[in-house]
């Protein structure tokens, strides 16, 4: 499905880690903020253990075996 480290852009990618259970983890400038299942995404945000998370300012990274 998707390596390790592969950074997420589109909604297809969100929607497959959905689908398919694949934790992600969440960069701000470089900085990890968090890891986790994605709960919902739409648009502009990526939701993760209740937290929401704006697609422009976090980069969402593929994390599977995590």
């Amino acid at each position: 499905m998707y390596m390790n480290g592969q950074t997420l852009s589109h909604d297809r990618h969100f929607a497959d880690h959905i689908v398919a259970e694949v934790p992600v983890q969440i960069y701000k400038d470089k900085q990890h903020s968090d890891i986790g299942f994605i709960e919902r995404y739409g648009k502009e945000f990526v939701k993760v253990n209740n937290h929401v998370y704006c697609r422009k300012e976090f980069t969402f990274v593929s994390r599977p075996g995590y």
